[in-house]
């Protein structure tokens, strides 16, 4: 039986066997020194490729820090040098061996960079630490306490555009087939957006427009370098959650069209993360009306993502036409193999590619 998650999509020319995708979730697990910093090793290889046998359409690698001090912390994923993307190839290869797309998302933690792990608590590190101090689109820091961001200049921000576009490039040797720009989540991109964080007075800041001039410029730089019949993707946190003081999801509704002018085709909607403290409604499937929201007023493919769990609430949020894709992120952290059971389970045919088992599997 044919199932609408289980039908591929087609974005450029790129062919996506499915709509059950890997939301990017950091690791954490990168070496922090040395000559392989920031590459991926044996954990990131059978991370990723482990969800792609499981029949994961695509699989979205973790942030990935477009330079050393725009990683979220210092045992993050770059790819600023070869030796990075070569350590990324391997991933790659095997992630498309299996049947899935091989997806990167790329980003710049801005103000909130520089960090520990979460499981040792996540707070900003000194110097000393291995830490760094975080740049940011003003000199406001993430929460009370925090180390207070350089506000970048000119200069700072067109090396980073640079950094972005030099990144891309380096994914797309390394064989990755889609590159997500990450502007959620009150990262460096989203902190542009969003008023609560950006007090520049420049034509960086202040109205919508000038606010957007910075995530447009790199979408720009990035689509420059990318294969004009692959597709790139933007990440967004589609409202801060504290009403017209941040980000709203009636400027993300605006910005998708902007977006899609500049060669964006899906965004990928998110929220929160630009302040520390909001009253965030949780519950399941609590983001899918944004990205409801801008596929129907705008037209712009999306994606959804933000306690997805069950396999009927899966394909009905694409059968209704909510959106393209669902992302999933704990769900997949829990069981790596949840398309092929999401498969058994709404009746599909678990003979379509991906989902063919390896033989190797086949007594199973």
């Amino acid at each position: 039986m044919s199932t609408d998650l289980f039908t591929p999509i087609r974005l450029r020319n790129l062919d996506i066997p499915n709509r059950i995708w890997m939301s990017p979730m950091c690791q954490y697990s990168a070496d922090s020194s040395g000559p392989l910093t920031g590459a991926a090793n044996d954990w990131h290889h059978q991370h990723y490729v482990s969800r792609a046998v499981g029949g994961t359409g695509l699989v979205m690698v973790e942030a990935t820090g477009v330079s050393p001090e725009g990683r979220i912390s210092p045992y993050d994923l770059g790819l600023w040098n070869d030796a990075q993307a070569d350590a990324l190839a391997r991933v790659v290869a095997g992630v498309r061996e299996a049947g899935s797309v091989a997806a990167i998302q790329l980003g710049h933690a801005g103000r909130k960079a520089g960090t520990d792990t979460p499981w040792r608590g996540g707070r900003p590190l000194s110097e000393e630490e291995g830490g760094w101090r975080p740049y940011g689109p003003s000199a406001v820091p993430f929460a009370e306490g925090d180390p207070v961001p350089h506000e970048l200049t000119h200069a700072q921000m067109e090396e980073i555009i640079d950094q972005f576009a030099a990144s891309a490039r380096l994914a797309l040797r390394a064989g990755i087939q889609a590159v997500e720009i990450h502007g959620a989540h009150g990262y460096l991109i989203s902190s542009f957006l969003s008023p609560a964080a950006n007090r520049r007075t420049d034509e960086y800041g202040g109205s919508f427009e000038n606010r957007a001039r910075f995530p447009l410029a790199v979408v720009d730089a990035v689509r420059e370098v990318w294969p004009s019949d692959l597709p790139v993707f933007f990440r967004i946190s589609a409202t801060d959650w504290i009403g017209t003081d941040g980000w709203t999801d009636d400027d993300t509704v605006r910005l998708a069209p902007l977006l899609a002018e500049h060669g964006v085709d899906l965004l990928d909607n998110s929220s929160g993360g630009n302040v520390p403290r909001a009253d965030i409604p949780v519950g399941p499937g609590y983001q899918v009306p944004f990205a409801s929201r801008v596929r129907k007023e705008t037209g712009l493919p999306t994606a959804a993502v933000g306690l997805i769990t069950e396999p009927a609430q899966a394909e009905k949020i694409i059968a209704d036409g909510e959106a393209d894709a669902v992302l999933l992120g704990r769900e997949l952290l829990r069981d790596p193999y949840w398309a092929r059971h999401a498969a058994r389970e709404l009746g599909s045919d678990v003979e379509d590619r991906p989902l063919t088992p390896p033989i190797q599997y086949g007594r199973a």
